[in-house]
């Protein structure tokens, strides 16, 4: 039986009217001249996920992370006062990179090179036969890169001051803390990279209008007669970050064996852990400009979208879990749901990439969201915004200059 106390009506239109329903120009989804406006205005000056404190616990754990857009390597450090810094992984020598490895542990690092060392706080602790050189210790210390932490999640910026983390996620960082991923000690991982535009490929998980078309095999929980576009439930809108409650159909026909006992054994060690009732848990959380968390204890993941260039992107998505594998069945179920979101994901791709060859190919001057598609429009109109400032401030900062 249905417990919808009445039938489902989605967010109507006139809701999301402020919106606007103008056509949306389709450039901005290939050409490389706006991706370049974007790497400027947005990627090297607000937050980004980047990891979470589970895989630097202890002092001196690492991890390092390529970030292509800003032709950086990034040093990301648990200090022995607990400290979490980030460093460009580039000794202040002569730019040879420190680390190769991933991630690990050590207590400083040392350039291949020539020997200069440093401390996990970045200082320069020795360097051999310095006293040859022209300048003290002082000034050779590793360049820092801004970084902060928000529910167990770690976030850096390579604007010079950005603004305080938490005044950037405004109303949304209590909801975030209150989540699993604050207590998340382990995790499974799928990277991929993909032949498309960072935000068409994010639009993808942005929209459920696709469902039962791209997923009819998957789709089952989320769709059904009385939601067949498994519409969400409501839309919030925080500033330049977005959210939406997912629809669950209730009467949706049992999953198989396998999936019974895998999210069995999910719900269990989520209740074992104190965290299978949340407020939040049918929510999912979209972060400007590329990353976004669904609330499930049960299936807690997380994606990020990285820009690599006009027309290709580098996925990251996770899955976070509390505590380590109590038994083989909850390894099983562990494993059995990223499995699960790595086949839905699979489904998802081909439709991405061939959306992105028909735009590029410069057919199509605008595409059209519909009302239902209202992250899409949220997060383009965003960008815009953002993009639109940048070229009116280098415009006034050329016109000062000359």
């Amino acid at each position: 039986m249905n417990t919808h106390s009445a039938p489902f009506q989605p967010v109507s239109a006139q809701d999301l009217a402020w919106l606007g329903t103008d056509p949306i120009p389709a450039k901005p989804y290939y050409d490389p001249a706006y991706f370049e406006l974007e790497r400027q205005a947005i990627f090297m000056r607000t937050w980004l996920n980047v990891g979470h404190v589970c895989e630097i616990p202890d002092s001196g754990s690492f991890i390092r992370r390529e970030i292509e857009f800003a032709n950086a390597s990034v040093l990301i450090v648990r200090g022995k006062d607990d400290d979490i810094r980030a460093f460009h992984n580039v000794c202040t020598h002569r730019g040879t990179q420190l680390v190769q490895a991933q991630a690990g542990r050590q207590s400083t690092f040392s350039c291949p090179y020539h020997m200069w060392t440093f401390s996990t706080d970045g200082a320069l602790l020795s360097a051999p036969d310095f006293d040859q050189f022209h300048v003290g210790k002082k000034e050779c210390a590793l360049p820092r890169i801004a970084v902060d932490v928000c529910a167990g999640m770690i976030f850096i910026s390579f604007a010079a001051a950005p603004e305080p983390l938490r005044d950037w996620l405004g109303d949304l960082a209590d909801r975030l803390e209150a989540l699993p991923v604050a207590r998340a000690t382990t995790f499974h991982e799928y990277v991929y990279e993909i032949d498309a535009n960072w935000k068409l490929t994010y639009d993808n998980f942005q929209e459920n209008y696709h469902l039962r078309f791209i997923h009819p095999r998957s789709a089952g929980a989320g769709t059904g007669a009385e939601n067949p576009f498994g519409y969400p439930v409501r839309y919030g809108f925080h500033g330049q970050h977005r959210a939406q409650t997912i629809w669950a159909n209730h009467n949706a026909p049992p999953p198989s064996a396998p999936a019974m006992i895998a999210y069995g054994k999910a719900a269990e060690a989520a209740g074992a852990n104190g965290v299978l009732v949340s407020q939040d848990a049918k929510d999912y959380f979209a972060l400007f400009p590329n990353f976004f968390l669904l609330g499930s204890p049960l299936q807690h993941f997380s994606h990020v979208v990285m820009p690599i260039s006009a027309t290709r992107s580098r996925g990251v998505i996770r899955l976070y879990w509390i505590g380590e594998d109590q038994s083989a069945s909850e390894r099983f179920a562990r494993e059995y749901l990223m499995a699960t979101a790595r086949d839905i994901h699979a489904e998802d791709r081909g439709v991405i990439e061939a959306g992105q060859k028909g735009l590029s190919s410069g057919a199509l001057k605008h595409i059209h969201f519909q009302t239902q598609e209202a992250l899409c429009r949220h997060l383009f109109l965003s960008v815009d915004a953002v993009v639109a400032a940048y070229k009116a401030e280098t415009a006034l900062v050329t016109e000062v200059a000359a």
